[in-house]
C-alpha cells in the first residue's frame, strides 16, 4: 500500500509551488502529473511581480533571472478615437524591485520549481501518472487511484489530497462541491506571428470585425490571442484563413506584412473560455485550488497569479495540521475563506470587462456603450495618474498578497 502525507493532483504552477513549499517545511508530499513533460505551448507564461517576490523569498530569484525571458512593463489598448494605442497600465511606474511582468515559457518555470523541490527528501513527483478516481473511507477522501501512461494502475493514500488539475479537475465531478458558472461572451484563438524590433512593446490590444486581439511581446515573436464570439469557431474557420488574416490586419495594421506566416488552421489553437467557481472548495480530506476551484477568464491575464497565491495561502494554513498528521474540515475551510473574496472580486471585475468592453466589441458596438463615453474613459485613463496605476497594481499583485510559511523561506 502506497502512502503519502499530501497528494497533489496536477503539476502546474499551483501544484508545483504547493509541493515545494510543503516539502521545504518537512511535509511528505507527492505530486501526480499526467503528462510526461511540461512542454505544452499557449499556456499562461506570465510571471507577475507577486510571484517574482515569492521566488525571491524562496531563494530562487537568481536562478529564475537566468531563464530566457522578456520583461513587459506596459499594457496598451486601442481606445483612441482612431483606435490608436493607449497605455492603460504602466507597471514600470510602480515602486519596488519587481515592476514588470516576466514572460517565461511555463515549462521553464515548472522545471525550475520541480528541480528545487527534488532537493527535499520529503518531495516526490510522478510524471505520466493520472489520477482516475478518489479513494473514499467513511465519507472522507483518503487518496486517489491512478493510472500511468504504460497502463499500470495503483492506489496512493494520503492524509490530504489537493486538486490542482485545472478546470477539468476530477474534483469537479463531486456534486457536493457545487459549480457556479457565469456567461462568457467569447472563446479565444491562440497563434504566433513574427515580431520585429520596430514593433510596439509590452501587452498590446487591437479591435477587428467582431473580435478583439491581445498580443504578448515574446521578444522574437508575438503570442497572439484573438477573442471571437462564443461558439463561432467552426463557422469562422469555414470562412477561410485568408478572411481571418484580412480581419486581423484591420485590427493590427502594423502586422500586415507578416500575417501570411500563419500557414494553416492547424497553427491556430482554440481555448473554450469559461468563468466559474466551486461553491465549496473542500470536503473532508480534499481541497481544491487554482483553476480546479475557479476557472478564470483570460481578461487581465492573472489566472496563474491567482493559482500561485492560492498555493501559498494553502501552504501557510496547512503546514501545521499536515505535520501533526491530522487535517480537519476547519483547516481546509480556512483556505477557501482566505482566498474566496479575492477570487469572487476578480471574477466580478472580469464580468464587468465582459459586459462593458468584450461583448460590445464582439457584437460590432463601441466599448462602454457609446463613442462619447469611450472617449471620456480614455481621457480619464490617460490624464489621471491614479487611474493609470490602479490597473497596473492589480495586474502586478492582484487584490491580496500572500506570504509563504516561514519554514519554507530560504
Amino acid at each position: 500500500m502506497e502512502r503519502t502525507t499530501c497528494c497533489v493532483v496536477g503539476g502546474g504552477p499551483a501544484g508545483m509551488v504547493l509541493g515545494l513549499l510543503l516539502a521545504r517545511a518537512g511535509v511528505e508530499v507527492t505530486v501526480l502529473e499526467k503528462h510526461g513533460d511540461f512542454l505544452r505551448d499557449f499556456r499562461g507564461d506570465t510571471v507577475h511581480p507577486s510571484t517574482l517576490a515569492l521566488l525571491e523569498d524562496l531563494g530562487l530569484a537568481e536562478k529564475f533571472a537566468a531563464l530566457p525571458q522578456r520583461r513587459v512593463t506596459t499594457v496598451q489598448l486601442p481606445l483612441g478615437p482612431d483606435r490608436s494605442l493607449v497605455t492603460v497600465g504602466d507597471i514600470g511606474a510602480l515602486r519596488g524591485k519587481y515592476n514588470y511582468i516576466a514572460m517565461v515559457p511555463q515549462w521553464d518555470l515548472l522545471d525550475l520549481l520541480v528541480d528545487e523541490a527534488r532537493r527535499e527528501p520529503s518531495f516526490s513527483v510522478r510524471m505520466s501518472t493520472a489520477a482516475t478516481s478518489f479513494l473514499m473511507e467513511r465519507g472522507r477522501v483518503a487518496g486517489v487511484r491512478y493510472r500511468t501512461s504504460d497502463g499500470r494502475t495503483g492506489e496512493l493514500r494520503a492524509t490530504l489530497t489537493v486538486a490542482c488539475d485545472g478546470r477539468g479537475s476530477l474534483a469537479r465531478s463531486l456534486p457536493e462541491l457545487g459549480l457556479r458558472s457565469f456567461a462568457c461572451p467569447m472563446d479565444a484563438w491562440w497563434f504566433r506571428l513574427p515580431r520585429r524590433a520596430s514593433d510596439p512593446h509590452g501587452l498590446v490590444g487591437g479591435v477587428g470585425d467582431r473580435f478583439f486581439t491581445a498580443l504578448i511581446d515574446r521578444g522574437d515573436y508575438w503570442q497572439c490571442a484573438a477573442l471571437i464570439p462564443k461558439g463561432t469557431d467552426a463557422s469562422r474557420r469555414a470562412a477561410g484563413l485568408e478572411r481571418f488574416m484580412a480581419e486581423f490586419t484591420e485590427a493590427a495594421p502594423w502586422l500586415a506584412d507578416r500575417v501570411h506566416a500563419l500557414r494553416s488552421w492547424d497553427e491556430v489553437k482554440l481555448l473554450d473560455v469559461r468563468l466559474d467557481r466551486l461553491r465549496r472548495w473542500y470536503r473532508p480530506g480534499l481541497l481544491c485550488i487554482g483553476d480546479a476551484a475557479h476557472a478564470m477568464s483570460p481578461v487581465f491575464g492573472i489566472g496563474i497569479n491567482l493559482a500561485v497565491e492560492d498555493a501559498v495561502a494553502a501552504a501557510r494554513h496547512l503546514v501545521g495540521p499536515l505535520r501533526a498528521g491530522s487535517v480537519g474540515p476547519r483547516d481546509v475551510r480556512a483556505v477557501q475563506r482566505r482566498r474566496r473574496p479575492t477570487t469572487a472580486g476578480t471574477q466580478a471585475l472580469q464580468r464587468v470587462a465582459h459586459r462593458q468592453v468584450i461583448e460590445p466589441l464582439l457584437s460590432g458596438r463601441p466599448a462602454f456603450g457609446d463613442p462619447r463615453r469611450a472617449k471620456r474613459m480614455t481621457e480619464l485613463i490617460t490624464t489621471s495618474r491614479w487611474l493609470n496605476r490602479v490597473p497596473a497594481y492589480f495586474l502586478a499583485y492582484g487584490a491580496l498578497r500572500e506570504r509563504p510559511p516561514a519554514a519554507s523561506v530560504r
